[in-house]
């Protein structure tokens, strides 16, 4: 424990100062103005099937190289693949076409200034450089609290009250939603003290289930059975309560948006520009949630350095944090070499900078980590971990998600 400790408070203190140089640097927020997505006209669709299989790594993506040999996307490509379906509680499903005002195209960011990068074919590289969050101090803290499970087996981010920020590729595989999404869930995390409340309920709800039970058993055999149940759930809770391990307060969700430019459903495949989908809870949070950023070009980052927690599979029901450089960019995409597994896809990838005009430093978030995905080079299938990157334009249709019409986000 005290190894973590130093250790997060060497990388807290590289946050501010990654050397001495780039103390003459201005790393900050600057804000900008953010085009216009306007809703158009939205149609109702047939109920999904649901019938898809989660799919963590997916194949035959366009990564960098591969976007260096295509066009530019000319507006009515944009303004499709902008479009988005929004699929409800119930099962029923929108599509929502809309307009962009006020594109001004982005300069081409195809290579960085470090050059063609050493390509690796593994999610953990050299030693693992994974912090698992157990002390509840910081568990319970910001950032590392805005960190969210989904019942699917990715992460997310708390985004506002009532939103979470994900992967797409968490809850629809590019042509169906996924096994298990129409009743997605969000695990918000919390402490669990030993011996606390959830023993106490369900000790009452085991005394319901003997009193309902009594006319059809014995007396004597329903003790033993309840007695039992108690044991089972009682042991289980406690040890995890006991080793220190978060336990998850369960949310259903009650809509989920996803861009056209992936759900592209038999039309083509997806676009991994668009692995990014919101969420909407069922019921608010109160708990401090981080706020979305537009990504800045690599040599605007502190160190070149990125970071994001979330839940991976090979470390079960812990919180896992890293931070590493950034290797590769291109106008929707970010390469990095950060160690992560499968269940931290979906998390939000977030920088630490100054406000303008403010001495104090944010945290926003700039990317969604897509995972280890296995993209096009020169026709050649290689392996890489990918973030989609929040541009202005991504920018401004989270936000019209999110408010419901664009006078919100005019700025960001």
């Amino acid at each position: 424990m005290g190894t973590m400790l130093f250790g997060l408070m060497l990388f807290t203190l590289g946050w501010t100062l990654i050397d001495g140089s780039e103390m003459e640097q201005d790393f900050m927020w600057h804000v900008r103005k953010i085009p216009r997505l306007v809703s158009e006209r939205t149609f109702h669709l047939t109920s999904p099937a649901f019938e898809a299989d989660a799919k963590m790594v997916l194949n035959r993506v366009c990564g960098i190289e591969c976007q260096k040999d295509l066009p530019a996307p000319s507006l009515s490509d944009l303004e499709d693949s902008l479009s988005y379906e929004t699929v409800f509680e119930n099962g029923s499903r929108t599509l929502t076409r809309v307009k962009v005002q006020g594109w001004v195209p982005e300069p081409t960011q195809n290579l960085t200034s470090h050059g063609a990068p050493v390509r690796r074919k593994r999610q953990v590289y050299g030693t693992d450089s994974r912090f698992s969050i157990l002390d509840k101090k910081f568990l319970t803290s910001f950032p590392f609290n805005t960190a969210v499970k989904l019942s699917t087996g990715c992460s997310g981010i708390l985004l506002s009250p009532n939103h979470v920020l994900t992967a797409a590729h968490c809850v629809h595989d590019g042509t169906d939603y996924i096994k298990g999404s129409k009743k997605l869930r969000v695990g918000l995390l919390k402490m669990r003290n030993k011996g606390g409340g959830k023993k106490r309920r369900g000790s009452r709800r085991n005394r319901r289930e003997v009193s309902g039970a009594g006319r059809e058993g014995s007396q004597d055999s329903l003790q033993e059975t309840a007695k039992a149940g108690r044991r089972r759930k009682g042991s289980a809770r406690g040890q995890r309560a006991a080793d220190g391990r978060p336990s998850f307060q369960w949310t259903r969700v009650k809509n989920t948006h996803i861009p056209k430019g992936w759900a592209r459903g038999k039309s083509g495949d997806p676009a991994l520009d668009y692995d990014y989908a919101l969420l909407e809870l069922k019921r608010p949070h109160k708990k401090k949630y981080m706020e979305l950023g537009v990504s800045p070009t690599i040599k605007k980052l502190p160190g070149g350095m990125i970071h994001f927690s979330g839940f991976d599979q090979d470390r079960a029901d812990q919180l896992v944090y890293r931070f590493c450089s950034v290797s590769d960019e291109s106008n929707d995409l970010l390469y990095q070499y950060c160690d992560a597994e499968s269940g931290s896809t979906g998390s939000g990838v977030y920088l630490r900078l100054k406000e303008p005009d403010k001495k104090r430093w944010k945290r926003k978030i700039i990317a969604i980590y897509s995972g280890h995905q296995w993209v096009d080079v020169h026709g050649v299938q290689k392996d890489y971990n990918v973030a989609v990157r929040i541009t202005p334009l991504k920018y401004a249709q989270i936000c019209l998600w999110m408010h419901g019409d664009d006078a919100s986000c005019t700025h960001g």
